[in-house]
């Protein structure tokens, strides 16, 4: 495992899935992090699971789409820890319908926590990192931000949304050597898609050239990577962790 030590995290959408294995690798890693969701009661687990091993949390009550509510979560990191050196944006959400019958509120609500909650985290980072001159930045898209998907119009615009941000800021702070990079998952067997129909989940694993489904694990270690040292002259990229789904 790449070593974090001394590095300080903030993962947003840290109460399950992807974020809860992803601050737990960190934190296995060596980093401080900085847990952050609306679902405090499942932070606060998450936390004892950390500090148990020896590690530093921090949780952190936030919707990432408030701004008020991330200055404030930001600034109790930065209070905590006294910096930030990774940003890893994974909070999420999905109002699925088919987008002649999407709502109005539902379009809404999608993009505003999954693309500007991920800019105005983004922008609570950029004071710290600016300031060290470095910084990695990591936003979670999906796979079908490259393919589509039918049901999904809000999501995957959204999804697509964060691999532009991603190049824009990427090219904006490279000066300052912060990098900016994204983890694009297939499918990943999360809470999210528990609920999904056994011949959906057949029919989605037939399309995978490695024939099963990916685990929170495998996204944590490609964004441990991506936050590394080692990485440091990756950014602007996209990172596919989807078992051959889709090789763009």
């Amino acid at each position: 495992m790449f070593s974090l030590k001394h590095k300080v995290a903030l993962v947003t959408g840290a109460s399950q899935g992807i974020g809860r294995a992803t601050a737990k690798a960190l934190a296995e890693a060596g980093a401080k992090v900085a847990l952050a969701s609306r679902n405090e009661q499942q932070l606060g687990s998450l936390a004892a699971e950390i500090t148990s091993a020896g590690g530093e949390a921090l949780t952190v009550g936030m919707d990432v789409g408030d701004a008020a509510q991330v200055k404030s979560g930001f600034q109790q990191a930065l209070a905590k820890f006294g910096g930030l050196d990774i940003l890893v944006n994974n909070a999420a959400i999905t109002r699925d319908t088919l987008a002649l019958r999407m709502k109005l509120e539902d379009w809404e609500a999608v993009l505003r926590t999954n693309l500007t909650g991920a800019h105005l985290c983004t922008q609570q980072a950029l004071g710290a990192m600016l300031k060290q001159r470095s910084g990695r930045i990591i936003n979670i898209t999906s796979v079908v931000a490259e393919t589509g998907n039918a049901g999904q119009a809000n999501y995957v615009a959204a999804k697509a949304g964060l691999i532009g941000l991603t190049r824009a800021i990427a090219v904006e702070v490279a000066s300052r050597n912060i990098t900016v990079n994204a983890v694009a998952p297939g499918f990943i067997t999360t809470p999210m898609t528990d609920p999904l129909p056994d011949a959906l989940k057949e029919k989605m694993k037939s399309l995978i050239p490695l024939g099963h489904f990916g685990t929170d694990r495998d996204v944590a270690a490609a964004i441990v990577f991506l936050a590394s040292d080692e990485a440091g002259y990756i950014t602007g990229q996209v990172l596919g962790v989807n078992g051959g789904m889709h090789m763009g």
